[in-house]
């Protein structure tokens, strides 16, 4: 009786200590974040602003943003897990290029933002860059168009919810972490994903138009769970399958044609009008 009740202790012990590490070793499987800037926009031949935001709690962010003169629509770009904005800066570019002003958030912990990134911090990140569009250079929210890449459209669909915004386009975006960790490790990866980046749940609370795109040989980001979220969400709503595209090669595959359908989103949802 003894052994068992020992036993039955030290599992109970093994079990907390399994939960307490959780968060830290989801994160830090999660999160890759780069620090500093090692493409300067200047040296890419892209003219940008660097600016900084305060988030609601404190954190001082860094972004870029790129004009489009007399631009009266803006993309708030929210970037995947790893590296730092500076690395979209190409595809930001892209995207100023079709008349909108767009802002490449840093999220803390990021490039040159202070602090560290958690779940609950992006999303404080996200509603910054939000605030900056719409306070500092003055866009009404419904000309805001959200662009987010991977774990970037999770951040997206959070800020959009029961929001007026403009349209939402999502890259690569999956329906929880939880699905994405059962799909890499084993079904028992979803206690330790717990509810994560609710993607899938919180989509049924957007109201503005969406967008979507997934590589069809996506493996980081398995395109059924693209297809899944795609499920969950409101009208108006498209699908853009990419053939033979995996999860890091969709500009570079998807080329002129995936720029010119955000283009043709972004008429249809926020045609070209005084702010």
């Amino acid at each position: 009786m003894r052994r068992v009740l020992l036993a039955l202790l030290g599992g109970i012990a093994i079990l907390a200590a399994g939960v307490a590490m959780r968060r830290p070793l989801i994160d830090m499987m999660l999160y890759h974040p780069m620090a500093g800037i090692d493409r300067a926009p200047e040296r890419l031949g892209i003219d940008a602003d660097e600016v900084f935001v305060v988030t609601e709690d404190g954190v001082r962010l860094h972004a870029y943003h790129l004009q489009a003169e007399g631009a009266t629509r803006a993309i708030l770009f929210l970037h995947g897990n790893a590296g730092n904005a500076a690395h979209r800066l190409p595809d930001a570019e892209r995207l100023r290029r079709l008349g909108a002003d767009v802002l490449l958030l840093d999220y803390r912990g990021y490039g040159h933002s202070e602090g560290s990134p958690s779940e609950a911090g992006l999303y404080a990140d996200a509603r910054a860059g939000l605030a900056h569009l719409t306070g500092t250079l003055g866009f009404d929210e419904q000309r805001v168009a959200l662009f987010g890449r991977s774990l970037g459209g999770a951040v997206a669909v959070d800020l959009a919810q029961d929001r007026k915004l403009a349209g939402i386009i999502l890259i690569s975006t999956f329906s929880s972490l939880a699905d994405v960790g059962s799909r890499h490790f084993t079904p028992i990866a979803r206690i330790f994903a717990g509810r994560g980046y609710r993607a899938e749940e919180k989509i049924k609370r957007v109201r503005a138009p969406l967008l979507f795109f997934h590589g069809d040989r996506d493996r980081i980001v398995p395109f059924e769970l693209g297809q899944r979220l795609f499920a969950a969400a409101p009208e108006p709503k498209a699908f853009e399958t990419l053939s033979n595209t995996g999860h890091n090669d969709i500009v570079e595959i998807g080329g002129a044609a995936y720029f010119a359908r955000i283009g043709a989103f972004l008429d249809g949802v926020a045609p070209t009008s005084s702010r």
